[in-house]
């Protein structure tokens, strides 16, 4: 176990978007941030986002999830390369299942080969000891929120509203002494964000995306489809709360529309469900900062603007770097599990008491 002190950590993630993989250099000892180094995205090909989707909902043993993981492991090993001076890794690897109640949840690739590669220790598996304790598993980058929200000399509760493949927000008070103790952080999905969108986009138009959302501009939501989406039992249940990246049913409701049209209600729904989760919060924000890929929709954006009762800006406005604050999440708690310090916590995941996940692995 470490002792305190700045160090030079790298963090990676690869996310349900199945775009690529960002990485990112964090200078931190794992409770303060005391700087930002570079970072690099390496995007996945065609033909590597095509072996990622066939495996998704797949288990440990399934067919192609030794080609996922190899694949991933490659992709990884490519982005550390870019880097000098690092000290320790965080690895999220890949998502394909996640089902905290059932199954539980399982990201394909392993830290141990990385840090054979790299020659430095890698953490990993960040999400297994919360799900074993009765956690949700997710979302993870909360405690790491937090530590931004003090970083930018935040004096008011203010909301960090991921949108990547699924969309989860993180309520900070960040006038708390530290992420675990009470009332410092409420977070949890929200619901689908980038994931209907971009799915429908590449079913339909053979494209990865709606470029900035100007199909979905020009369409007009089916609000009967919205107001029935909105009635599913996810959205009244109590956080902590987390999903995979299917919304069953979620498709199959916009299918007989329109593209434009199908878009439009698709990311009606998004903006409605970030809104809907609003009601769970013990205070309402001064402020929402939106990082992920979803903050260059801006479509997407507006209709946030529209439903949310406070200020919604990119976290840019903070000085920040949307595109990176995930992989530089998993920098900061890959700092946490080397020194012990909780990464979860039960207003984070649900899980029964606070938990320092993730496993260790040296060269």
């Amino acid at each position: 176990m470490l002792k305190s002190g700045i160090k030079r950590v790298l963090g990676m993630m690869s996310g349900t978007s199945l775009d690529g993989v960002d990485g990112a250099i964090l200078d931190t000892d794992g409770e303060v941030i005391a700087g930002f180094g570079p970072s690099h995205y390496r995007a996945y090909t065609e033909a590597e986002r095509a072996i990622l989707r066939a495996a998704l909902g797949r288990w440990p043993g399934d067919p192609g999830v030794e080609e996922v993981a190899e694949l991933i492991e490659t992709a990884h090993a490519e982005v550390m390369g870019r880097f000098d001076g690092v000290e320790m890794a965080g690895f999220h690897g890949q998502t394909l299942a996640h089902d905290p109640r059932g199954r539980g949840t399982h990201q394909a690739g392993s830290g141990a080969v990385l840090a054979l590669l790299a020659g430095y220790p890698v953490v990993w598996d960040f999400r297994s000891a919360d799900v074993r304790l009765g956690g949700q598993g997710a979302p993870l980058a909360p405690f790491y929120h937090f530590a931004l929200a003090q970083y930018i000399g935040a004096d008011k509760p203010l909301v960090f509203l991921n949108l990547g493949g699924v969309g989860n927000l993180t309520w900070v008070d960040p006038t708390k002494p530290k992420p675990e103790a009470e009332g410092a952080l409420l977070a949890f999905d929200t619901g689908p964000a980038n994931a209907p969108l971009d799915d429908l986009c590449l079913a339909r138009l053979g494209r990865a995306r709606d470029e900035s959302g100007a199909m979905a501009a020009t369409g007009q939501p089916n609000m009967a489809i919205v107001r029935e989406f909105l009635q599913e039992p996810y959205f009244f249940r109590f956080p902590p709360k987390s999903l995979d990246r299917e919304f069953p049913g979620l498709a199959a409701r916009v299918a007989h529309l329109p593209d434009a049209d199908a878009l439009a209600t698709l990311a009606e729904c998004v903006a409605a469900s970030v809104a809907a989760g609003f009601d769970h919060l013990p205070q309402l924000p001064a402020q929402v900062l939106v990082c992920g890929g979803g903050r260059h929709n801006r479509d997407l954006m507006a209709r946030l603007a529209a439903h949310l009762p406070c200020p919604i800006a990119p976290v840019e406005a903070a000085g920040l770097d949307g595109d990176m604050i995930e992989a530089q999440a998993f920098a900061y708690l890959a700092m946490r599990v080397a020194r012990g310090l909780p990464t979860s916590c039960p207003s984070t995941t649900g899980v029964a008491a606070r938990v320092g996940g993730g496993e260790i692995s040296a060269p």
